[in-house]
Formats: C-alpha cells, structure tokens, sequence
C-alpha cells in the first residue's frame, strides 16, 4: 500500500511539474515573444483539472480534508462511530450511484476531442471517474473501521507522538 501511496504522489507532483512548465512556456511565449501558444492554454486546463482530482483522490489524507466539525467534537464516541459511519455510507453511496451515469458520459464523450490538441474528452474527464471510485473505496474503508472501532488517523498521531 505504501508503494502506490509512492506512486500517486510522484505521479501526482510529474502533473504538477508538467503543469508549472507549460505555464512557463506560456507566459514566455505570449509576453516574451509575443506569440501566444493555444495549445499551451488547453494542456494547462487539462493537466490542472487532472492535477486537482488526482490530488482529491488519491494525495491528500482524510483527516486533511476541509471539515466543519463543531458538531463531532461535542459528541462522544459512540456518536461519533455513527456519525462517521453515516458520513461515509453518504458520500460512499453517492459516489457509488453516480459511477454509472460518469462512466456513460466519459465513454460518450471519447467522439469529441478537444478544440487545439484533439485529445479525446474521454481522456481529460477520465480523473472524474477515478475520483468516484477512490471515494467508494475509502468509504468502505472508513466503513470497516469505524465498525471496528479503529481510527487510522488517531494511531498515526500517536504513533508518531502527536495529540
């Protein structure tokens, strides 16, 4: 597991790198030399939208998601096992029920390219789908341990010292 968290955050930081040079050559292009590149536009919107729901599904822990937890911290932890229960079967379950209709979509699109590079659609929204599917994995996950009565995020603290 440790070796594919490796991979998706070098896979992920080679996106971001590639995304920060064409940004380079963008702006070198259009104000340096005053010759704007289009295809520098399309592939920075593409490699941001692939950098920004790789890094939802598949970089950033959980525990550094954005949160409003004013309510969890005033309940015990029966209540929160619940509520944690509760909170993955919803998102889990959502992300589950919307594959589907994502999966159609981005097959339907793979006739249509874009306007500059001709990339097919089916490859630039293709990080939806794997976004959906890291979701309903780590619901299951988030599931099984609060069934367990396990929370991964407090043992990682602990184990390193942190309260």
């Amino acid at each position: 597991m440790a070796l594919l968290r490796k991979a998706a955050h070098v896979l992920g930081g080679l996106m971001f790198l590639g995304l920060f040079g064409i940004f380079l050559i963008q702006i070198t292009a259009r104000f340096g030399f005053d010759q704007p590149l289009p295809w520098t536009d399309e592939l920075a919107v593409v490699l941001y939208l692939w950098v920004i729901l790789w890094a939802a599904a598949f970089m950033v822990p959980e525990r550094e998601h954005v949160v409003f937890d004013l309510v969890w911290n005033s309940a015990g932890p029966r209540l929160r096992r619940g509520m944690k229960m509760a909170g993955h079967l919803m998102i889990g379950g959502l992300a589950a029920a919307a594959l589907p209709a994502n999966w159609d979509y981005v097959q339907f699109m793979r006739r249509e390219g874009t306007p500059v590079l001709g990339l097919s659609f089916q490859w630039v929204f293709l990080p939806l789908l794997l976004l959906l599917l890291a979701l309903v994995g780590r619901s299951l996950r988030g599931i099984w341990d609060a069934w367990r009565d396990r929370d991964p995020d407090e043992q990682s603290h602990d184990a390193k010292g942190v309260r």
